[in-house]
């Protein structure tokens, strides 16, 4: 016979434990002559397949029910999917903390938080050591932030000869330049990459051009561009993020912006920007967007992933208008403006393949390529020329 301290000692409970489990009938002590219980045989090894029964998950209540009658296979089959159920958050948990660690991948973790938390995903990945340049870029490029600083340095090597960063044109260019019912003075070009446009906007007005992009090594090949067309005095670089400009308000009468504005968000874009514009200014600015109501299973997975607030032209106008910019024109880049971008990307890609075969950049871009050829025309790039209201 054993007291109840010899017992909690025997099994691995507490005493408390036992005076509930004998409130409860589970065990029956016996009182001796000096007052104290005891409790024999039968009691530790009945306690001894409560503690198996809980091993299963079993809850107390449920290991009583398998004591006194037999095992009901419906309640257990129960507690084995919740059982399976508690497995596979606690495996999600661990992947996570893992990949935190650097242990996994992240590029889906970092989708989902920019789904439902762009702004907040942002200044946490700049709280980890990011500067607000490669936390954006993890956003759009890499997607994960273990991997980033050899996903952008392959991306770099990609487009280190190629002037085009985007699909573009200066047919494109031009064509947007003549919706602006006025003789621009002072241009802000925003991601404004090597200066393609830049230079077609210098050659074609005779406006003052501040040319802003947050990639320093593209700022020195405006620079270039701009010496070799003769148009240098009127062209300035400004390294800075298209989300915090150095600007006084009404500093521009016309802001450029080729394929960029998704950076920060178009919605966005649209309501910062306008505060540079003076009264009755154009923006212009384009943006990839769906082109059909019903695109291919391949095109919509594809940039659900690259681009999921991608949306469509009448959308984006909606957008512009609760702005409040009067659309002065809007038109779809043209296939040579694809062509311009995505034949020397292709000829570099190809270049690269066998030094780069394991890079997950240069595989990022043989898909996107791909996605281009078979996909082209269910989405495009739109152009919108935005007024101001006077």
């Amino acid at each position: 016979m054993l007291h109840i301290s010899a017992l909690a000692a025997r099994v691995g409970l507490s005493r408390s434990t036992l005076l509930y489990y004998e409130k409860l009938g589970l065990i029956r002590g016996r009182r001796q002559g000096n007052g104290y219980r005891s409790y024999g045989e039968q009691d530790v090894q009945r306690l001894q397949l409560i503690l198996k029964l809980q091993a299963g998950g079993l809850t107390l209540k449920e290991c009583i029910a398998c004591l006194d009658a037999r095992i009901d296979r419906e309640l257990l089959e129960r507690r084995l999917r919740r059982l399976d159920e508690e497995i596979a958050r606690k495996q999600q948990s661990r992947q996570l903390l893992a990949a935190l660690l650097g242990e996994g991948a992240l590029q889906a973790w970092h989708a989902a938080v920019d789904q439902v938390a762009p702004d907040a995903h942002l200044a946490w990945l700049m709280k980890q050591g990011f500067s607000e340049k490669d936390a954006l870029r993890l956003k759009w490029l890499s997607k994960d932030m273990n991997e980033h600083e050899q996903y952008m340095a392959d991306f770099m090597q990609v487009f280190a000869s190629l002037d085009r960063w985007g699909p573009g044109s200066d047919k494109d260019t031009l064509r947007a330049l003549a919706a602006v019912p006025f003789q621009p003075r002072h241009i802000l070009e925003i991601g404004c990459g090597r200066g393609i446009a830049t230079t077609v906007l210098a050659a074609h007005t005779s406006a003052k051009i501040t040319a802003l992009d947050n990639e320093a090594s593209a700022l020195a090949r405006v620079a270039e561009h701009a010496s070799g067309a003769g148009v240098a005095s009127r062209v300035e670089t400004v390294c800075a993020s298209m989300t915090e400009m150095p600007f006084a308000a009404g500093s521009f009468d016309l802001i450029w912006c080729e394929g960029s504005a998704y950076v920060m968000g178009v919605e966005k874009a649209l309501a910062q920007w306008q505060r540079f514009l003076l009264p009755g200014g154009v923006l212009m600015f384009s943006d990839l967007v769906w082109r059909t109501a019903t695109p291919s299973a391949g095109a919509r997975a594809f940039w659900q992933g690259a681009y999921p607030d991608m949306s469509d032209a009448a959308s984006r106008q909606q957008q512009a208008q609760a702005a409040g910019y009067a659309l002065l024109d809007s038109f779809v880049l043209s296939d040579e403006a694809w062509q311009a971008y995505a034949g020397p990307l292709q000829a570099r890609v190809s270049q690269l393949r066998g030094q780069l075969k394991d890079s997950a950049a240069l595989q990022d871009l043989e898909t996107e390529l791909e996605i281009y050829r078979k996909h082209l025309g269910e989405f495009g790039y739109q152009m919108f020329v935005l007024r101001k209201p006077a």
